[in-house]
């Protein structure tokens, strides 16, 4: 029997990168997995696969940051599966628009926001009545280790990110009683496609992570422990997984 068999799993920004990587890790560990993504054709892709190897999962092309798509792939999700254990917030990223406070273009700081803070928000705001329903649950939120420790040039990201920390500490506050985790993940340098795409060989984060940059699946690892029951005594947890860079 897996760490997860029968949670009731929904992972946003499932289609790519630390996304795709849980949603199969997920799945080998026996949750029932409904994916969201605006990639529809990778989305689709992914659950044909998962679904050749005995799992059961579903796709949703939905916008994060659109409360009415939101509001609908979470409670088709949950009356596909009868209800909801787990919300993995992982949508988001930073862009190359990104940069310092007196440079980007304010549309960049409102895309950053929309995507990592409020779509976490919003996925927050739809999955807990149906965790409440359940029993309980876990839910995960992404935030970076640029919300951990000072760095420059992705200040707008920065910022959206800084609030998922904070909101994950409320919200683990105030839905402890009703037995529903809130933590989340701070990740380094993990080299998913699009980081490769834009990483720097000089970049200061990736100079000073003492065990170089991760991979997806080292993320994924960690979420499928914060999903599990293992982790139920672990709540309003922030979690570097950065190869020690924010201890440096």
């Amino acid at each position: 029997m897996g760490r997860l068999s029968g949670k009731r799993v929904i992972i946003t920004g499932a289609a790519a990168g630390i996304g795709r990587a849980a949603a199969r890790r997920f799945a080998a560990e026996g949750a029932r997995l409904a994916l969201v993504d605006l990639r529809a054709d990778e989305g689709e892709a992914l659950v044909r696969e998962l679904r050749s190897s005995g799992a059961e999962a579903l796709f949703f092309r939905t916008d994060v940051g659109d409360p009415a798509a939101m509001e609908a792939a979470v409670s088709s999700a949950a009356q596909a599966f009868g209800g909801l254990d787990v919300l993995y917030n992982n949508a988001g990223g930073a862009t190359r628009a990104d940069g310092r406070v007196t440079d980007i273009d304010l549309e960049e700081f409102w895309r950053a926001v929309r995507v990592d803070l409020f779509g976490t928000f919003l996925g927050c705001r739809f999955a807990i009545p149906y965790m409440q329903r359940s029993g309980g649950g876990s839910i995960i939120n992404t935030a970076s280790i640029r919300a951990l420790v000072g760095t420059a040039g992705a200040d707008a990201y920065t910022a959206a990110k800084g609030g998922v920390v904070a909101l994950t500490r409320a919200l683990a506050l105030q839905w402890a009683p009703a037995k529903i985790r809130v933590n989340a993940v701070a990740p380094g340098v993990v080299l998913t496609e699009r980081v490769r795409a834009l990483l720097r060989e000089d970049d200061p984060i990736r100079r000073k992570t003492p065990l170089g940059p991760g991979e997806p699946e080292d993320i994924a690892e960690l979420a499928v422990f914060l999903a599990s029951d293992e982790s139920r005594f672990l709540t309003g947890a922030i979690l570097p997984a950065d190869g020690g860079a924010s201890a440096v």
